[in-house]
């Protein structure tokens, strides 16, 4: 049975871990302020000198996602512990793809995830040897049927998706994410290689987490709590996320059920 937490606040079971993952957009800002409830959390786990990542399917480098939090206002001790779905790929496509010629879904803005290899960037599907796909154009970020026609033709090709989000709420407006073109993909018969929230790569790649009580914080069941699930960890879901409506229309034990998640506990808001 979830515990809900609002009452005490995350001081009450911290201690219990001694390491922390916790997503980004949805818990600690929501893609136009930071939250101050919950970086008042991040400062108590630092006192405390417990670990922590925030651990989030970006699909942009460290670096990246650093400077936008420091536009937000957020301290330099906390943005430290950035690890990005983007740079988990990166340090996959280094590796084993370098070389090869790619196509990009996804807006302009996500580029500088390629920078170190642009030159290899295929104008066309037809003289690629794979896709990377970031997120949706932003003249097709609503339609998912314009890449399912744009890709019919291609899916022997391979695709990295560098963030298996479906969807994320800017402020009070929600957006497809790049999972939801993958999605596509894979229905149709194409092969995805996913980076990022719930597959294990991310979380392996972000910190040492040999033989340590961890605990997954998250607003999104399909990636944050899945992937604690997954990975055998303690959840907490962040209520007044993702599934708000769901939670506050049928429950968090049912919604739970019907994500086949396995949530520990549940807080309307991070809050120490």
């Amino acid at each position: 049975m979830t515990k809900n937490i609002d009452k005490d606040g995350l001081r009450i079971i911290a201690d219990n871990y001694d390491l922390f993952y916790i997503d980004l957009w949805g818990v600690i800002h929501n893609g136009i302020k930071l939250h101050d409830d919950a970086i008042t959390a991040l400062k108590e786990l630092i006192k405390m000198n417990k670990d922590f990542v925030l651990l989030t399917n970006a699909p942009r480098p460290n670096f990246t996602v650093k400077k936008f939090l420091e536009k937000m206002g957020m301290d330099e001790t906390i943005r430290e512990h950035v690890f990005t779905s983007g740079e988990a790929a990166l340090n996959y496509l280094k590796n084993y793809n370098i070389s090869d010629k790619f196509f990009h879904i996804g807006p302009p803005r996500d580029f500088d995830l390629f920078s170190d290899f642009k030159n290899n960037k295929s104008e066309t599907l037809d003289n690629c040897h794979y896709f990377i796909c970031t997120g949706l154009f932003d003249d097709h970020d609503k339609d998912l049927n314009h890449y399912k026609d744009l890709l019919e033709k291609h899916i022997n090709k391979k695709m990295i998706c560098t963030n298996p989000d479906l969807i994320v709420d800017r402020g009070n407006v929600r957006e497809l994410c790049a999972g939801s073109v993958a999605m596509v993909f894979e229905k149709m018969g194409g092969e995805v290689v996913y980076f990022g929230k719930p597959y294990p790569e991310v979380y392996n790649q972000s910190i040492d987490n040999n033989n340590k009580k961890i605990l997954s914080i998250g607003d999104n069941l399909n990636t944050d709590i899945k992937g604690a699930n997954l990975l055998n960890y303690d959840s907490l879901l962040i209520s007044n996320g993702v599934h708000k409506n769901e939670i506050q229309n049928n429950g968090i034990e049912t919604v739970s059920k019907q994500y086949e998640s396995i949530v520990n506990f549940v807080q309307s808001d991070l809050k120490w």
